[in-house]
């Protein structure tokens, strides 16, 4: 049986934060993202908004673009909300601050802090919530400070949806390689921040499109400029769909895994997700056996090896081979 998804939120918290969303976001929403954020049935959602409409005389908007449902509040001209935040919800943005700090620097969240200081200032004395409560552990984080202006103008290119001409020094090269790109999405993952484009003409050169679109570390761009080309959104990106889908940032073709994890391994991957449809089984042993999907070899291959004794791989045979070569060549090392 399928998990129950979030059964300790009622019809009516969904009901508030749907509101919320919509209230203090001046973007719209699309059906699937309110149905993630919500953790609920697309059908759940539409009778939310209904319900928001017919109770409250709400004026919510509803367009479809690329067979996508969108929603988004309007709002009156010259009137924006001015609540101010609770102490819950102070409490979780200095979490998060405290857990994202280091990954882009103090510099670069001098804004987010003002603005929770700010917020703070409007609670009772009692309720002051303390920054010193959250703190990250960093060994082995990348320093950008010396990136911000990079992500500043990638911020920046995105919203006014402009091409970018980029220097990026890919790992083990010798020199930077200059080319343009579309930006898309911004996103994080293992302290890493990493930037999601597409490709785009290179002035006075013929157009070829590339098997992969770009995917960059933005500790490795070298130089980013904004130029006066814009570009369209794609209306066919679908970012969980792209990435969230199986096991590495890496997109190659993906591949089915079976592996078998026994002692720590196995109550360390019991504890996460590392591909949607993927299947677990505890056996009476305390081994685990999990299937999923994977498009990443060389992710796949140090994950395995980060367990030592403890993870065996059970399929596909052809990686089996490429990970006895890995061993042999790691036993003859040592």
């Amino acid at each position: 049986m399928p998990k129950k998804r979030d059964i300790y939120s009622s019809y009516g918290q969904k009901l508030i934060s749907l509101f919320a969303a919509l209230l203090f976001s001046r973007q719209r929403h699309s059906l699937i993202e309110l149905s993630r954020m919500l953790s609920c049935s697309k059908q759940t959602v539409l009778r939310l908004v209904e319900n928001i409409k017919m109770s409250y005389g709400v004026d919510i908007e509803e367009s479809i673009e690329n067979r996508k449902k969108y929603y988004r509040l309007k709002r009156r001209v010259g009137i924006d909300p001015t609540l101010n935040l609770t102490e819950s919800e102070i409490s979780v943005l200095q979490m998060c601050r405290a857990f994202t700090e280091h990954l882009l620097g103090r510099q670069l969240f001098e804004d987010a802090a003002q603005a929770l200081l700010k917020s703070q200032a409007h609670l009772p004395e009692n309720q002051r919530v303390d920054s010193r409560h959250f703190a990250s552990f960093i060994p082995g984080s990348i320093d950008y400070t010396d990136h911000h202006q990079i992500i500043r103008r990638l911020i920046k290119a995105m919203d006014e949806k402009k091409v970018c001409k980029i220097t990026y020094k890919r790992i083990m090269a010798d020199k930077g390689k200059t080319f343009y790109i579309k930006p898309l999405k911004i996103f994080s993952h293992k302290d890493t921040v990493y930037i999601h484009a597409r490709m785009a003409r290179y002035p006075g050169k013929p157009f070829k499109e590339p098997d992969f679109d770009p995917l960059l570390a933005v500790h490795r761009v070298q130089k980013l400029e904004l130029t006066e080309r814009s570009y369209e959104f794609p209306k066919d990106y679908d970012f969980e769909k792209f990435f969230n889908q199986n096991f590495g940032v890496i997109k190659q073709e993906a591949f089915d895994v079976v592996m078998e994890f026994t002692g720590y391994a196995a109550e360390y991957v019991s504890e996460r997700i590392w591909s949607p449809g993927q299947k677990l089984t505890k056996r009476k042993d305390g081994t685990v056996k999990l299937k999923f999907s994977a498009s990443s070899e060389p992710e796949l291959i140090s994950w395995i090896l980060s367990f030592g004794d403890e993870a065996k791989m059970v399929k596909p045979e052809w990686l089996i081979k490429q990970m006895k070569r890995k061993v042999h060549r790691m036993f003859r090392v040592y």
